[in-house]
């Protein structure tokens, strides 16, 4: 069968860097000269680049919420090219080409189903919020998948996500889309990414000659011996950032270069619309894009150390909440809003909460609520990709965690920075011995020179 169709897919993502003692505001990072950090290096060298050239209107692409949250206040003209390019596509086609992503970039397979579930209501609001229309699909964090997971985008109304070849069995037709079946006997749609193409993109474009070269030579081949259509899926950040420039290798790909190699440019909501899935696959569980065996990088000491922590917030704040007459999990999934502007804390209680809450109720579960957002981001997945635990990713990571216990400590009284640093003993770099204890001492150092 002959590939008609083509899809590029962008993941665009920045951690969150900022200072979470100062609400978030980022300090001047090493490696990012002259900019003062990396999301203004990032922003001028491919999100305003890819903006302007139009590349977000002709492809399929998901956005990160602490890139998006930064980009609406700190590159304004940019962020609305990027939302008015899905509202062009939805006017031209019908349906958008944004897809949404749980809020934090975490792990899903290796959280509680609870926080999955929040993480994907979460990343649903926050998509609504900006882009004014329910998502169709969403991107999962370096595509960690288990049926569980997949389960829960169900759940919530997702109609389909992004998998690699590495991760399914049965995936025969090119990238889909087909049918995944689920543990409630459901089933839920998955496009199957070309992962040698995928990576040669991403890795090696510098190399390629160009798009109309590997259009000729690579991809007009291919179309031979396809399916119905090939999808590449790549970090947006592929095309500006990591290889300078290559926002125009995308532009002309899409715009001319694969049009003329005998393609159909598309984009996947655009795609699902009009092609329901007609074959079944299976995944491979507990998998990711650069991690086809068992998610163990993500696994250790910090991740232990962190769940034992929000077990202990999380029955804090469940307690506090039933003392006070409050639903603890219905308040926490609407809490996004706040964070989003879309409600003060006293809204939120006054339309989430029990009818009577005193000065001191209220002011206890706005401190715990805020507690449960930065407990949900120390899982940010940067924090757990490498051994050694003494990087930046990691420091920002328990100074999540140092946020949530000092915020649980002035709406509880009970203090849980000890029993946190003796589990913090016991994950050890990799590399020159240092303990994630280590790390937290630096991070209440910089807790108090922020204050």
């Amino acid at each position: 069968m002959t590939a008609q169709s083509f899809c590029i897919h962008g993941h665009f993502y920045q951690p969150p860097r900022g200072n979470p003692f100062k609400d978030d505001e980022l300090d001047t990072e090493a490696g990012a000269e002259p900019f003062k950090n990396l999301n203004e290096k990032a922003t001028f060298m491919c999100y305003t680049p890819n903006a302007s050239l139009g590349n977000f209107d002709v492809m399929s692409f998901n956005i990160g919420s602490a890139l998006a949250r930064w980009m609406e206040v700190n590159a304004p003209e940019t962020y609305q090219r990027i939302i008015q390019a899905d509202q062009r596509h939805l006017e031209q086609w019908g349906v958008g080409n944004a897809l949404a992503q749980p809020t934090h970039h975490a792990i899903l397979p290796l959280c509680a189903k609870r926080d999955q579930n929040l993480m994907v209501r979460w990343g649903l609001i926050t998509f609504q919020h900006r882009f004014g229309r329910q998502a169709e699909g969403m991107w999962l964090p370096d595509l960690g998948v288990d049926l569980e997971t997949l389960q829960v985008l169900a759940d919530n109304g997702v109609q389909f996500t992004i998998l690699g070849q590495a991760q399914v069995d049965g995936a025969y037709e090119g990238a889909g889309p087909y049918w995944v079946k689920l543990p409630s006997g459901g089933k839920i749609a998955v496009y199957v990414r070309d992962d040698s193409l995928s990576n040669t993109l991403a890795f090696a474009i510098r190399n390629l000659g160009g798009a109309g070269r590997w259009a000729r030579n690579t991809l007009a081949p291919v179309r031979k011996n396809y399916g119905r259509l090939l999808l590449l899926a790549v970090e947006g950040e592929t095309f500006g950032y990591h290889h300078p420039g290559e926002e125009h290798f995308l532009r002309w790909l899409l715009t001319y270069e694969a049009v003329a190699a005998g393609y159909e440019v598309t984009t996947l909501v655009r795609d699902l619309r009009d092609h329901a899935p007609q074959s079944e696959i299976t995944i491979r569980e507990d998998t990711a894009w650069n991690s086809a065996g068992q998610l163990n990088r993500w696994r250790g000491g910090l991740r232990d150390a962190f769940d034992h922590l929000a077990n202990r917030l999380d029955d804090l704040f469940l307690v506090t909440a039933q003392s006070a007459g409050a639903d603890a999990w219905r308040l926490r999934e609407n809490y996004i809003r706040v964070r989003l502007g879309e409600l003060t804390g006293e809204q939120l209680l006054a339309e989430f909460g029990p009818k009577r809450l005193s000065a001191s109720q209220s002011a206890s579960l706005l401190k715990l609520l805020k507690a449960q957002f930065h407990r949900q981001r120390m899982y940010t997945s940067a924090a757990f990709f490498y051994d050694d635990v003494d990087r930046a990713e990691t420091r920002l990571a328990v100074a999540d965690a140092v946020c949530a216990i000092q915020l649980n400590h002035q709406a509880t009284n009970i203090d849980l920075i000890a029993t946190f640093r003796a589990d913090l003993e016991q994950a050890v770099s990799s590399q020159g011995g240092r303990t994630g204890a280590d790390v937290l001492d630096e991070v209440l150092e910089w807790q108090q020179a922020s204050v």
